[in-house]
Parts: structure tokens; sequence; C-alpha cells
């Protein structure tokens, strides 16, 4: 689980006008809401899945036009996060980080200064269930084993539901839902 970040703003003042956005919040009626399609796991997605298993759900996915393999799927992440060996393997040179401050807790054991932040396509799903969004990354210099990290930020934004138990990663794609196996 990593903690902290700026999902709520860099700054105190940010996180405190954050906090009254919340607190002023007032769910609608259903005329708002997405009438997304129903997201359920059952019997059929234990299909190739290895009974007893006590793995993460690791995925492959889309960041910005480029397959990557071994993103962690971490409802437990207060952030999205990309390492920089992983924009360094993507060719990603030139991008300029947005400057946050606020560190990450939890990560590795300390805390960890990020580099800054980058805003890139992610796209979650294959032809023809799938969906791109524009989502915001945390970089860091760390070593991993993984090449990213999708906390909450993602999940919420692509109103995705993970099973763990199944492998899966579920979201809705129109009227349907996408889904992407655990690798």
């Amino acid at each position: 689980m990593t903690l902290g970040g700026a999902t709520d703003g860099d700054s105190w003042r940010a996180r405190k006008a954050y906090g009254r956005r919340l607190e002023n919040f007032e769910i609608s009626r259903g005329a708002d809401l997405p009438q997304d399609p129903v997201i359920s796991f059952g019997p059929e997605d234990l299909r190739g899945v290895v009974a007893s298993h006590n793995d993460a759900l690791v995925v492959t996915a889309t960041i910005a036009n480029y397959d990557m393999a071994r993103i962690l799927i971490d409802n437990g992440s207060s952030v999205n996060i990309l390492f920089k060996s992983t924009l360094d393997q993507m060719k990603m040179e030139g991008f300029e980080f947005e400057p946050i401050s606020t560190p990450l807790y939890g990560f590795a054991g300390h805390d960890i200064p990020p580099l800054g932040q980058i805003v890139l396509p992610l796209s979650l799903g294959h032809e023809p269930w799938w969906v791109t969004k524009m989502t915001i990354f945390t970089v860091v210099d760390t070593p991993s084993s993984y090449n990213g990290i999708l906390g909450r930020l993602a999940l919420q934004d692509f109103r995705a539901v993970a099973s763990t138990y199944h492998q899966k990663l579920k979201f809705p794609v129109g009227k349907v839902v996408g889904v992407l196996c655990g690798d």
C-alpha cells in the first residue's frame, strides 16, 4: 500500500479545499449517475486460474501506446505510479514532470520523494472492449519488480473492480463489461 502523493493537492491549502469539496458533495438522485453494466465475478471467471493461489493481480496494459507488462493492481495505493526506469525503457524523454513535493509513504519502508507527475493515456482491455483515459502517474526513481502500479485513482476513474481471487480486473465499456486477466 502506498500513501501520500498529491492526490488531493500538494499543499495544505489544496488539501483543505479538497476536504471542503468532499463535505459539500451531495449524491444526485440517479439521473447524473453513470448507468454502468453490472460487474460480477462467478465460477466461469476461475477458468485458467490455479486453485489455492496467493497471487497479486498483475496485468498488461497500454500506456502511451506502449504495451506494458507487470503492472500491479493495488486498490490500497492512493496514487498511480510509474518508475523512472520504466519511462526510460519507453523512451519517454523530453517530457517534463509537474513538480510535486508530497512524499510517498509505505512504499519501501520509508518515504520516497517523487520526481513529479506526468499525464499519459492509459488503455485497459482488448479490442473491441477497451477504454482509454488520460491518467495521472506519480514518477519515482526506486527499484521495483513492477513497471507500474495502478492505484485507487485509476480504478475509480475507470470504475474498475479487481478480484485477486479470480485474477481479473473488470470495468465498464459502454454497456458491456471489459475484462483484463492477470498475467
